[in-house]
């Protein structure tokens, strides 16, 4: 069982070494921290996660730095969340009955549960969407390349 805290609302210059030096300081644990950074620039984008190795520790790290102020920033820690990509099940039946990606029947959605024949699904339909241009700005990039 993972034990991941989310710490927010940092400022940008904040490091791992720098999070990993106030959980020592106050004597607590973790197995790992991980700033969040901009892919292009590098820069943080404000978020850490503190992987703690028990959840009395984790409990411990949100208690002491949830609502810390530092400098004109009030942080926020809590138990992370499990990103929105993880363990997604589709289902299909009762369940799923509001679901639109469930129900969609030749490109719109109903209140049947029919499904797209075979052949769309498995991309004749794309097909169609990759000939057509995604926006103005799709069509221009496409004309200079």
């Amino acid at each position: 069982m993972s034990f991941t805290v989310f710490l927010g609302n940092l400022p940008i210059w904040v490091t791992a070494d720098d999070i990993k030096q106030w959980l020592a300081a106050e004597d607590l644990v973790a197995d790992s921290v991980k700033v969040i950074r901009n892919h292009e620039t590098q820069e943080s984008k404000g978020f850490a996660f503190i992987e703690a190795p028990t959840a009395d520790e984790m409990q411990a790290i949100i208690r002491r730095f949830d609502r810390a102020p530092l400098e004109d920033k009030v942080l926020r820690a809590n138990p992370a969340q499990p990103s929105k990509g993880v363990a997604v099940v589709k289902t299909t039946g009762p369940a799923s009955a509001g679901r639109p990606e469930q129900q969609r029947t030749n490109g719109t959605t109903s209140g049947a549960t029919a499904t797209r024949p075979p052949a769309e699904r498995r991309g004749g339909g794309a097909r169609k969407r990759e000939q057509e241009p995604k926006s103005a700005f799709a069509t221009e990039l496409a004309k200079v390349l």
